[in-house]
């Protein structure tokens, strides 16, 4: 009988669990994190720390850095690194591990991710007692590091991190998205690079460059391939071109909003440069860099932090030195519908903590992600690539200005197309802006960019594009990614929840109903062997 009970306790926690990650955004179960009254050095706290890095090592080594010092001024706190090439396995592993509760103590993630993380029960931690706490919080005073106070964080990049106007992340970095252009090219056609980018300009230049000399070549470039305009990521690019209309995406209750006319008219758009042959995205084409670097493409998209990649001196490409061209690279803020009203999209990593029911371990994990926001750190991480540090500390600091500084003295920590992205999204902060984030918020993201790519593959297959097709391709975008099961409340059976997860958590309730059942009917066959022992007798 007790391992029927104890069986039956597990499954119904199974239950339980299932019915919270499917639970809707703003039914979070959190326990509020209740401060000790000091930090015990005395005792050893182990402590793990998952974060993405590109397979980068220069930033590994900035992670194993940041550990060392923070170990030195905490001898007593052990910080194990676990890396990965891809936040969307940092993602499933967090998921899969909230059952078990082996979710690490700090994580660099995204709100999307977080907001599914919360649907379970006491999984992410709420921060701001732990922020403002006077002695270990932001700035405390018993901090052993120059901790940065909550008005030195960058207020739109801090702002990213509240849910239901409340704080579960701190930022970690932030990067946006920037048109990488090659003058050259767009020069020879007759234009000039204007002030600012428009829709307009670059449709019109994309489609001018198509024109083909006789033997097959491109005129532009002398090649037999170009592709004047690549998109890296398109889910950012038709948030964007939303937002700059004016037009719904989605709210913070999770009420979709992105089936609509205005959604139609931009697909209708994408179609035709694609049919003309002067537009495609990566996952149809490739990294766009490649062919910008190649002289097969004019206007690359891609994000700040993706510099290192962009011009005829980028340290980093996929491919041949001799495939390589000489070109002027221009870098400029994403194209826009009203210039006098610009809007670019936020994005970049975030750090949360997770929920331990020992108290001095969660304060030496909120230590160790405070560090993360120290000006060395910062600083560090910022120069490996274009991102941007989400401290004013850090970005008015003597050694950020100096690298600013130096843009261009080298191909490396001083490329040119690195700084000059780096400068062009600092110059812009107040321009950025984020999407509404709940229970199913990192679906919708990927459907808003799998409408595009349908729309892109649909065209190149020749097939009939018109308000037949989009009103099927509404549909099923809303079943594919679970949209049609969001209510108005944001409610989602089963959000955005990966499938390994879900595999997961039923196989554990099978488990658990087949120990029930096998012990159930032996227990059942005992009885009648005692019962028929007794008459027997």
């Amino acid at each position: 009988m007790r391992a029927i009970k104890k069986a039956a306790a597990l499954t119904a926690a199974c239950a339980v669990l299932i019915s919270g990650l499917s639970g809707c955004h703003g039914s979070r179960r959190t326990e509020a994190f209740e401060m000790p009254s000091g930090f015990d050095e005395s005792r050893h706290t182990e402590i793990t720390f998952w974060a993405k890095n590109d397979t980068n090592k220069t930033q590994t080594d900035i992670y194993r850095k940041a550990i060392a010092d923070f170990q030195a001024l905490y001898p007593n706190i052990t910080v194990d690194l676990r890396l990965y090439t891809d936040y969307g396995k940092i993602y499933n592993d967090v998921i899969t591990n909230i059952p078990t509760q082996t979710t690490p103590n700090v994580c660099i993630t995204y709100p999307d991710h977080i907001a599914t993380y919360m649907t379970g029960e006491n999984t992410v931690v709420k921060l701001d007692e732990l922020m403002n706490d006077p002695e270990y919080g932001l700035g405390g005073s018993l901090v052993k590091f120059d901790s940065p106070s909550f008005d030195e964080l960058i207020p739109q990049y801090i702002g990213e991190c509240q849910l239901s106007g409340e704080y579960y992340a701190l930022p970690y970095m932030r990067s946006s998205e920037a048109c990488y252009i090659n003058k050259d090219m767009v020069e020879k056609l007759g234009y000039e690079i204007p002030e600012d980018l428009t829709w307009d300009f670059i449709w019109e230049v994309s489609d001018a460059a198509m024109a083909k000399n006789d033997d097959g070549t491109y005129k532009v470039n002398g090649q037999k391939v170009l592709i004047p305009f690549i998109y890296k990521s398109t889910d950012n690019m038709m948030i964007q071109m939303l937002k700059q209309l004016g037009a719904d995406y989605s709210d913070p209750a999770g009420n979709i909003g992105i089936f609509s006319d205005t959604t139609r008219k931009i697909l209708y758009e994408v179609s035709e440069h694609v049919r003309n042959g002067s537009f495609s995205t990566f996952k149809i084409s490739s990294y766009p860099g490649n062919f910008l670097n190649a002289g097969q493409c004019i206007f690359a998209i891609d994000s700040t932090a993706g510099a290192t990649w962009m011009g005829s001196h980028a340290s980093h490409h996929d491919i041949a030195e001799d495939s390589i061209v000489e070109f002027e690279t221009v870098v400029k803020p994403i194209p826009q519908y009203d210039p006098s009203e610009p809007y670019m999209i936020s994005q970049g990593p975030s750090i949360c903590l997770f929920y331990k029911s020992d108290p001095q371990e969660v304060l030496a994990s909120w230590l160790f992600m405070q560090f993360l926001l120290t000006n060395e750190v910062q600083t560090a991480y910022a120069e490996t690539e274009g991102y941007i540090p989400v401290t004013s500390k850090a970005q008015n600091s003597p050694e950020y200005k100096e690298y600013l500084s130096l843009g261009g003295t080298d191909n490396d920590l001083h490329y040119s197309v690195k700084l000059d992205a780096t400068k062009m999204l600092l110059n812009n902060i107040q321009h950025t802006f984020v999407t509404a984030v709940f229970n199913g918020s990192a679906s919708l993201r990927n459907a808003a960019g799998h409408l595009i790519e349908s729309t892109a593959k649909s065209t190149r297959r020749k097939e009939t594009i018109n308000d037949e097709y989009f009103d099927k391709l509404y549909k099923d975008t809303s079943s594919l990614y679970r949209l049609d099961s969001i209510s108005a409340t944001g409610k989602a059976e089963l959000g955005s929840l990966p499938a390994t997860a879900v595999v997961l958590i039923v196989s554990l309730i099978t488990v658990w109903t087949a120990i029930i059942a096998f012990v159930s009917i032996k227990a059942v066959i005992m009885r009648i062997k005692r019962n028929k022992k007794s008459t027997e007798s």
